[in-house]
């Protein structure tokens, strides 16, 4: 074997712990991305507003794709604040929407996740569509950077 070749099966060699390593890292960031989404959630169907925010990355933004048929589709900014005003005001039935985690993508602190979902006010549905997050990961975890969703009462499932 020359030398160049011992060199090369080395360095092989050596690089399979780091790969392990970033193999198994991978499933424990995906599972963090998903909890904090899932928290999001979980304190909209609580009415709990400050864990809510405790999900979101400073200056956040949430978006809507709305419309009504025949009509131009519009791009409609949320406001934030009033998003958690709302959550956190009391109301009679629990807000909740149920997602399915289709994909999460990640790359070093970005991460992208995309969900179907239904929305229940209640017992009661109210609407469908699919959410898009995008998440940073800052000194104190994964956080909401950006939400955009549709939105749509039929085709649902």
């Amino acid at each position: 074997m020359t030398r160049f070749a011992t060199s090369l099966l080395l360095a092989a060699v050596l690089s399979v712990p780091a790969l392990v390593a970033q193999a198994q890292q991978a499933p424990s960031e995906t599972e963090a991305v998903k909890q904090t989404v899932t928290t999001f959630f979980d304190g909209m169907r609580r009415g709990d507003s400050t864990l809510v925010r405790r999900t979101l990355a400073p200056g956040a933004v949430f978006h809507g794709i709305g419309g009504r048929p025949g009509q131009p589709v519009a791009l409609q900014t949320e406001n934030i604040n009033g998003f958690l005003k709302a959550v956190g005001t009391p109301h009679a039935e629990v807000w909740d929407e149920r997602i399915k985690f289709e994909q999460v993508l990640i790359d070093a602190n970005l991460a992208s996740v995309w969900t179907p979902y239904e929305f229940y006010i209640g017992s009661k549905f109210s609407h469908c569509g699919y959410d898009s997050f995008q998440l940073v990961k800052l000194a104190d975890g994964w956080k909401i950077a950006h939400i955009i969703d549709t939105r749509r009462k039929e085709k649902c499932r």
